[in-house]
């Protein structure tokens, strides 16, 4: 990055240290980093020769061996210099290792202590282990997933994993060093991803009373039950999504299929609505997802094409906004959003850091000296891997 677009960012200055985990945790590492803020990753050591953080654009890593006491007191001392901690291990692991809470933040009370876990920090299941699945099983969420019929589904993992655990931990995080430029104090951030995805469905509790979710799974307007908030297969074998609610989108939904609305039973009408999909099923199955497109751009109908990874970044509307990025080595991923206008995140576009690669720079910004560096290398608390040069 240019450092005037460094310093021009929202989170620049801000010092992260982002314990090497699975998923949710380097996702939330990324997007602090996107916005600006200088995120080490403390790898561990020993451990696998790959890395499995695929978010780690932006980030710097080193090597640390923390199961020793010589190498948690490295950790411990960047504490006293950094603003926050990203920790993801189960419920009292970094108390095990001298790390905890009280410990860093009595030496260091500005220290954000952000701790990213699938249930939390108390209650029966703090020390079990679990994955998206079951942290979304427990939030109540899961049940409201899945076909009339079929068994509940968990849209991959990302509902858990990253809307419920990265983001709402990266949520926390921001809005806890807003409250320190006010209070000068850090704090404890408990991101649990069952709480994190329960609270991200807060709009399905609010809205009982609305008479949206009476009915069975898959048999409410916006579970596919509807047969105008639903995808459909065209002739190609591609699909077109429709999401065609108030009356008025309807009847232009309606329009574009060629179907006059006169002739079918109303929108509404819940004992026609598998007849209806039928119907609808059957119209869209003539013609091509190009075809549709040109019938239905420039409509409110509502009807968008499901596009796949390769077609995304191409897409007229995507490109128009540069939604989609290439790095260094071609490859394309989403642009960070929110965009800000006047501080927008600026994602790096170099390779992502192999395992170590920072150790020595990392350990001079927060204060070790040439002399503690040596030790450490030769007792085999810090391991560094330079890129090999081609000679």
């Amino acid at each position: 990055l240019g450092a005037r677009q460094a310093a021009a960012m929202a989170l620049s200055g801000v010092r992260v240290l982002e314990l090497a985990g699975l998923a949710p945790a380097p996702l939330c590492g990324m997007i602090l980093a996107d916005f600006g803020a200088r995120v080490v990753r403390v790898d561990r050591i020993p451990q696998s020769a790959v890395a499995t953080d695929v978010q780690a654009r932006g980030k710097r890593s080193m090597s640390l061996d923390l199961k020793r006491p010589l190498g948690a007191a490295v950790l411990r001392r960047m504490c006293r210099g950094a603003d926050v901690l990203l920790e993801p291990f189960r419920h009292g692991v970094m108390e095990k290792l001298g790390l905890g809470p009280d410990v860093l933040l009595q030496e260091n009370p500005r220290l954000i202590y952000a701790r990213l876990t699938g249930f939390g920090q108390s209650g029966k299941h703090a020390k079990s282990a679990g994955h998206d699945i079951n942290y979304l099983a427990l939030s109540g969420v899961l049940s409201k997933l899945g076909r009339k019929g079929e068994n509940p589904y968990a849209p991959l993992n990302l509902l858990a994993d990253f809307a419920g655990g990265s983001v709402m931990c990266a949520f926390g995080i921001v809005t806890a060093l807003y409250e320190r430029t006010r209070s000068g104090k850090g704090q404890i951030i408990d991101a649990s991803m069952v709480e994190g995805v329960a609270y991200l469905s807060s709009f399905l509790w609010k809205s009982q009373s609305l008479g949206l979710w009476n009915r069975p799974r898959g048999e409410n307007l916006l579970d596919t039950g509807a047969p105008f908030y639903e995808t459909y297969r065209t002739s190609d074998g591609k699909f077109m999504a429709v999401g065609a609610l108030e009356p008025q989108f309807y009847e232009q939904f309606i329009k574009g299929l060629g179907l006059d609305s006169d002739k079918l039973p109303g929108q509404l009408s819940f004992s026609d609505w598998s007849e209806m999909k039928k119907k609808f099923a059957s119209t869209f199955a003539q013609k091509t997802q190009a075809e549709w497109c040109s019938i239905f751009d420039g409509t409110d109908a509502c009807v968008t094409p499901v596009l796949s990874f390769d077609e995304v970044a191409s897409h007229q509307h995507n490109k128009q906004r540069n939604s989609f990025i290439k790095n260094d080595q071609e490859e394309i991923s989403p642009r960070p959003a929110p965009l800000l206008s006047r501080t927008p995140a600026v994602p790096s576009f170099k390779r992502d850091p192999f395992i170590g690669e920072h150790t020595e720079e990392i350990l001079l910004e927060y204060g070790f000296t040439k002399q503690e560096i040596a030790k450490l290398y030769s007792d085999k608390i810090i391991e560094t891997s330079k890129p090999k040069a081609n000679l």
